[in-house]
């Protein structure tokens, strides 16, 4: 399977890929599904959906400052890296991510579209403003983050029950329509609208390359699946690319 995946990559000249959270569990970071996902403790309708932010904003925003303080330690892995070279490679290429942690701009992987928006980003609610910040708003006793405007902050994520970015949507979709493979990376395939990916991409012929712990839904239809790490497969993958 890994040799039938460099025999995609050698060939192609633009590259789709799609990223989920088993590429940040290589990190360290606790995936929302796994068995030991963030959400095992926590009810997403008390933390992630628009309804709660409005009823108790400062718990929302102290439950985020936890997950930042554990997503700072974390560090990009080879996987990471091994996008970055990729990258590199390929004439036209696109990291369309669901991953909200900003590890793929840390390893230095240039274009990024964030389907789920950023951790490190905040929003205004008054006047829309996006800012990014190095260190959390951390609400100080009962004072939330404002912006310069006086409104308030929110995370620049999606929560659930709210619509995905559509210029990001539209501009990953345009991408993967005259894109040579696509490579899909620790997704689980259940999350839409980036699980109906493989199958446009399969519509638009390209190569589908899936490189994931165990198999997915779309395991079936996609070129080539490789269960095994993402961190230990892609960077096999660039090496025999390089020789």
């Amino acid at each position: 399977m890994i040799e039938k995946a460099i025999e995609i990559l050698k060939s192609a000249k633009s590259l789709f890929t799609l990223t989920g959270a088993g590429i940040s569990a290589e990190s360290g970071i606790p995936t929302f599904r796994g068995a030991d996902g963030l959400w095992k403790n926590y009810s997403a309708t008390d933390l992630a959906t628009p309804q709660a932010f409005r009823k108790n904003p400062k718990m929302v925003w102290e439950w985020y400052h936890w997950r930042q303080g554990i997503i700072s330690k974390a560090e990009p892995n080879p996987a990471h890296y091994a996008l970055v070279a990729l990258e590199k490679k390929m004439e036209r290429f696109l990291l369309l991510t669901q991953n909200v942690d900003n590890l793929h701009r840390r390893a230095g992987s240039k274009n990024i579209l964030e389907l789920h928006g950023n951790i490190f980003r905040t929003r205004c609610l008054a006047c829309g403003e996006i800012a990014d910040y190095e260190k959390p708003p951390k609400p100080a006793n009962s004072t939330l983050p404002k912006c310069t405007c006086g409104g308030l902050l929110r995370p620049d994520v999606i929560w659930f029950g709210e619509a995905i970015p559509q210029n990001i949507w539209q501009n990953s979709l345009d991408f993967l329509s005259q894109a040579d493979a696509a490579l899909i990376c620790g997704t689980s395939g259940t999350v839409w609208p980036a699980a109906a990916i493989p199958e446009i991409a399969q519509h638009s012929d390209t190569k589908i390359i899936e490189i994931n712990l165990e198999p997915t839904p779309v395991s079936s239809i996609v070129d080539v699946s490789i269960q095994d790490k993402a961190g230990e497969i892609l960077p096999k993958i660039v090496a025999a690319l390089s020789q």
